[in-house]
This record gives structure tokens, C-alpha cells and sequence, in this order.
């Protein structure tokens, strides 16, 4: 089987994956600005027969329009943490031969490529428990599943560490060589880690008129390269919300079991409800939906 890799974004063209093709831990774009037409449907229809199955756990409005398509198998993460834990043996049979397994860039998404490969069997005891705790951010992951996400946080483009991050995996961790790649790549996330911590400091506070509190921080100058989801998450730990600013956007983040939904909140359809980017002239509304009275 032939491995490709794609985001919620950025799916590679039908017409580029090989005969019968399996889409994992691929999120469906969001509706609004036409995503969903332009990048999910235009794979789906592109594919035609030839989409074996869309196996993915992100919430979307859009999983109603294929509840009747046996092909797809969507759920929410409040349901599946991870995507690996919905692959499995009778799933992978029942799906039957494919030329071409079309998966997302994190540890998750690598994890649900290796476990198709391996027909549905885990790459290692603990896989799909260590690929919950890295996605959900809850609990803790093993060291080799650990090392693996740093790799893929420091190199997030690296199509070369990818593919072989998916074979390590297929593999059963086995390759000591591979092992030692990884550690190198994994090591390249220090000073990253390092200027997100810094960055982490210069969160301002606010309190939301429901109660509940926002915390914000401005990445747009003074900072190099960070870590987004890492910062995100430490912003969560001051407030239920966070948010931060760069230059060209505004992301805001909560738990995925906090109750929030920013889809709703700032008028746009399709997505993770308790993760969304919005352009960055949109600050000032942000924090004014958000309940917040002063910035």
C-alpha cells in the first residue's frame, strides 16, 4: 500500500492516489469559505468508487450528509479520542484490498496509516492509548510515542520523517535506526519549546461576562517560532479559553468536553467546535463574542 498525507486543508488530488483508497484522521474542511466543497467533497467526488472508506473522529455538521454511506465511519471526539482506537481487525476485513492509505500528519493520524497497514493490529501494545493522550492532551503517552510527537512538532513538513515515522510504526518499533532518527528530530523541539514557554508568560487574563475567563497572548512580534497547540494548551490552564494572536490569525481553543462551541459563537459552519482560526481583523469581534468588555 502506498502512504500519502493530507490535512483537513490540503488533500492530495484524486487523480495522484492509486486504485482503491482509505482517508484516516482527515478532518472535513470547514463549510464556511466554501472548504468543504473545494478541498473534502472534490476529493470524495474526485475518488468516486474508488474511496473504500473515511475513517475520522472531528466533530462536523457535514457527517450527517454521509450517515447513510457505508463507506464513511465518522464519529465525534467526545466519542473517539483518536482515530486509531476505530480501526480494527473486522473493520480492516470488511473494508477489504486498497492501493493507497491517505492519512493526517500528527501522531494520530501515522498511527491510524501503521495500524491499517498491519491490518488492524496495533503497531505496539498501548498504541491507541498513547495516540488518545497525545490528540486529547489527557493523560500521559509512553516515551517512544512521546519522542514521535516532538519529531513530528519540530518537523511538521517533513514528508521524509513521516513516511518513515509510518514504517517504524508498521514495523513495531523495531529499528533501532529509525529510533535514532527520530531522537534527532525529536531533540530539534528544545528551543521551540523554550520560546513557547516564554511566550506562555506574557498571557493577559480577562473575565468573560458569563463568568467564566479568557486568557490571550500575542505572538505577532518579539517571539520566534513556537509551538501553537503547546501554548494553546498552557492558556488553558489559566482559563477555560484561550487565545492567541499572530499575524494573520486568531486562534481560540478549550477543552473538547468544555461546553464551548466558537462555531456557533463567531458564525461559521463546519469544524472542531472547541478549536478555530479566524483571520486576524477579526480580533476585536472575537473578544466581543466572547463576552469580554475590555482589551
Amino acid at each position: 500500500m502506498e502512504i500519502q498525507f493530507g490535512t483537513p486543508r490540503k488533500l492530495p488530488k484524486a487523480s495522484t492516489l492509486k486504485g482503491r483508497v482509505v482517508v484516516v484522521d482527515i478532518a472535513f474542511a470547514a463549510s464556511s469559505g466554501g472548504g468543504f466543497d473545494k478541498v473534502t467533497r472534490k476529493l470524495i467526488d474526485g475518488l468516486d468508487d474508488r474511496l473504500a472508506a473515511w475513517v475520522d473522529h472531528h466533530d462536523h455538521e457535514r457527517h450527517a450528509d454521509y450517515k447513510e454511506d457505508p463507506r464513511f465511519f465518522l464519529a465525534t471526539k467526545a466519542e473517539h479520542g483518536a482515530c486509531p482506537e476505530m480501526i480494527d481487525e473486522r473493520l480492516v476485513q470488511k473494508i477489504g484490498p486498497v492501493d493507497t492509505v491517505v492519512c493526517h500528519t500528527d501522531f494520530d493520524g501515522l498511527a491510524s496509516a501503521a495500524k491499517w497497514l498491519r491490518g488492524g493490529r496495533e503497531p505496539y501494545i498501548g498504541c491507541d492509548d498513547d495516540a488518545r493522550a497525545i490528540d486529547t492532551r489527557i493523560g500521559e503517552a509512553s516515551a517512544p510515542a512521546q519522542e514521535m510527537d516532538r519529531a513530528l512538532r519540530a518537523r511538521p513538513r517533513d514528508q521524509q520523517l513521516l513516511r518513515l515515522i509510518v514504517r517504524h510504526l508498521a514495523e513495531g518499533l523495531k529499528d533501532i535506526e529509525k529510533s535514532r532518527i527520530i531522537a534527532t528530530a525529536a531533540a530539534e523541539l528544545i528551543p521551540i519549546e523554550k520560546e513557547t514557554r516564554r511566550a506562555a508568560q506574557a498571557y493577559r487574563r480577562y473575565e468573560r461576562r458569563n463568568g467564566s475567563g479568557v486568557a490571550f497572548v500575542d505572538i505577532s512580534s518579539g517571539f520566534k517560532r513556537v509551538d501553537k497547540t503547546s501554548l494553546l494548551l498552557m492558556g488553558q490552564k489559566l482559563e477555560v479559553v484561550s487565545v492567541v494572536a499572530d499575524q494573520n490569525t486568531v486562534t481560540l481553543a478549550a477543552a473538547f468536553d468544555s461546553g464551548e462551541n466558537f462555531l456557533q459563537l463567531l458564525g461559521i459552519e463546519g469544524g472542531m467546535p472547541t478549536r478555530v482560526s479566524v483571520n486576524r481583523t477579526r480580533l476585536d469581534d472575537v473578544f466581543t463574542r466572547l463576552g469580554v468588555d475590555f482589551v
